[in-house]
């Protein structure tokens, strides 16, 4: 007998209406596919919360909590994937905003979630920097979550307001060997701009003095204005200003040019060979999560980034999409974190 999934319900439920007597009349049970149907039932019952083949996803909406408020780029990301996904999966997939703490409250509430295949996250690079920001978070970023896929990767910004003396990044860099240094602008205390230029600064013997502001719309503020020199912040949120020609770009802290931006040099090939700081995008799980659910998630996902409309609306918020397996999400973030709890660790960097 050719046992199928089909088949297996089939007689998981004949066996039912054996035991409650409503099959007690019919004659047509062999020995062997009572055998069977036993066996079938013993299968069924053996993980009852685990996902079974073809169970997942179930006629039940998929959450995708989106761990910073509406407006910012996680949101925009999560909004980006929402209709590809429920196109691949074929169920509701809903955007559920939790942010505050950099990311951790949202985090940690997927973290503690029932691990079912029905809620996921898309996190931020904060994501690898709140473990030595915040030590008394209440989840193991590494052990209670499971890494399903990176989204995509964008550089950030180094720029001067257009009537500063920094016409090059080579300028920047001269000033910032002084005594009086370099006043930089971030988003913020602990930001991955901050921890970047404090990478930098401290491999390098260099003065950037760091000016924390809550948020890009402040910080773009001052910027424009020329209250602070120098700014560091996503391509999402300095190229218009870069376009409108407030802000003079001097440099990109990826290892490789952004298309978007094809003549800002990299910090790399400025000097600084091997400097790499992206900020990026991904979307995690609770760590017990099904194996086959997170497959299937990940096979989804990249599914979704493959389609021209998601990669180009991506493209349009600065990012370039990378996909790839579990394996390589998980090698990915784990590098994240070691690098930027060194920094964070040496540079004696505090959450605000």
């Amino acid at each position: 007998m050719k046992i199928t999934l089909n088949t297996l319900r089939h007689l998981r439920q004949t066996l039912q209406a054996v035991r409650t007597g409503t099959a007690l009349g019919s004659c047509a049970w062999s020995a062997a596919t009572f055998t069977v149907a036993v066996l079938a039932t013993a299968v069924w019952g053996a993980s009852p919360v685990m996902a079974q083949p073809g169970q997942w996803p179930k006629a039940q909406p998929i959450k995708l909590v989106a761990v910073f408020p509406p407006g910012g780029s996680v949101d925009q990301v999560a909004r980006i994937l929402q209709p590809a996904l429920q196109q691949q999966l074929g169920q509701t997939v809903v955007v559920d905003n939790r942010g505050g703490a950099s990311g951790s409250i949202g985090t940690g509430q997927v973290a503690k979630a029932e691990p079912d295949g029905y809620t996921f996250a898309v996190v931020f690079d904060t994501h690898a920097v709140n473990p030595a920001l915040q030590p008394s978070m209440p989840f193991d970023t590494r052990k209670d979550l499971a890494s399903v896929a990176i989204i995509g990767t964008s550089a950030m910004v180094l720029a001067a307001h257009v009537d500063s003396p920094y016409k090059t990044f080579a300028d920047a860099v001269a000033a910032a060997r002084t005594r009086n240094g370099v006043p930089y602008g971030t988003i913020g205390n602990g930001s991955l701009g901050h921890l970047a230029v404090s990478l930098l600064g401290r491999a390098n013997n260099l003065n950037f003095q760091h000016v924390p502001y809550r948020g890009g719309g402040p910080l773009m503020n001052d910027a424009v204005a020329g209250h602070v020199p120098v700014s560091i912040g996503s391509v999402f949120l300095l190229k218009p200003h870069i376009d409108s020609g407030k802000l003079r770009p001097l440099a990109v802290t990826t290892s490789r040019r952004v298309a978007t931006l094809p003549n800002v040099p990299t910090v790399a090939e400025s000097g600084f060979a091997g400097f790499d700081a992206p900020a990026w995008w991904a979307v995690v799980a609770p760590a017990r999560t099904p194996p086959e659910v997170l497959r299937q998630m990940n096979e989804a996902l990249n599914a979704a980034l493959k389609q021209p409309d998601v990669a180009a609306r991506l493209a349009g918020q600065g990012i370039e999409v990378r996909g790839g397996s579990m394996d390589a999400a998980r090698s990915f973030i784990d590098g994240q974190i070691d690098t930027w709890a060194k920094v964070v660790r040496e540079n004696e960097i505090k959450a605000d």
